[in-house]
């Protein structure tokens, strides 16, 4: 393999939103000092973007929110050629609006079970497609509704252009502890692994994009082993021959998580 065929970058970690299945609150109550929440500087983006090759799913999402990201459009723009897409909860939709409209292959919004913002999140997504309507029939992104546990007025989702995408719930602590037993690939190895890098606003290049606070998955930093040298690292190497051999549960990072890099509906 030369490379992730998925990169998720994290423009910021800093969140709007106070999801009740969301562990960053608690994390901010027990361990706040890891939570010093910013954006990435705009320079890392583009050195990024300029180490990278070919066509790669470019997720502009970590463990934040990417509309707040202060040059949203700038870091979707040097990405084109890629396919670019990010999760939102879809607060600010429409005030980003003009930098994400024929800017972006794909857009997730996030929808919750029991959201008491549910119907204001429904409303703007409505305008927004309004606003893309304008813009051509054709216009990017596509759609995605990503359902999260029962989600009420499901219906209304499904009447939406787009594509309806069902998803367990997990505990807020991190990818465990789901509804349901995650699906486990058929052979055995977790696609994440063998798929996916993650940078976090840091620079930090991870293994994956799962809840990772202590650091136990990074293998590089952009800056200094680049995502080429982080990729072919001798920690990566080593997690992959675990997981080949079937020791995942053996791994910190690994062993704190159920999920096998294939998502699992309800």
């Amino acid at each position: 393999m030369h490379g992730p065929n998925f990169l998720n970058i994290e423009l910021t970690s800093r969140c709007n939103k106070s999801c009740w299945m969301c562990g960053r609150r608690k994390m901010e109550r027990n361990h706040p000092e890891l939570c010093d929440w910013g954006d990435m500087p705009y320079e890392m983006v583009e050195e990024i973007a300029s180490q990278l090759s070919g066509q790669n799913v470019i997720q502009f999402h970590n463990n934040g929110e990417a509309l707040l990201y202060p040059r949203l459009g700038d870091a979707l723009r040097i990405f084109r050629g890629h396919i670019r897409c990010f999760n939102t909860n879809g607060k600010l939709l429409l005030d980003k609006a003009s930098e994400i409209i024929g800017n972006l292959e794909t857009l997730t919004i996030s929808v919750i079970e029991n959201d008491p913002e549910g119907d204001a999140q429904y409303d703007a997504v409505q305008r927004f497609l309004d606003l893309k309507r304008e813009r051509g029939a054709e216009c990017k992104p596509r759609m995605v509704y990503r359902l999260l546990g029962d989600v009420d007025h499901r219906e209304r989702w499904e009447r939406l252009p787009g594509v309806i995408a069902t998803r367990i719930l997990h505990a807020p602590e991190g990818s465990r502890n789901y509804r349901k037993a995650p699906t486990v690939p058929e052979i055995g190895i977790c696609l994440d692994l063998l798929t996916h890098m993650a940078i976090d606003r840091y620079g930090n290049i991870s293994l994956c994009v799962r809840f990772d606070p202590h650091g136990y998955l990074r293998v590089g930093h952009v800056n200094t082993t680049g995502l080429d040298g982080a990729w072919n690292s001798e920690k990566r190497k080593f997690y992959v021959k675990q997981h080949i051999e079937g020791m995942r549960d053996k791994l910190p990072g690994c062993s704190e998580c159920d999920y096998w890099g294939c998502p699992t509906s309800p």
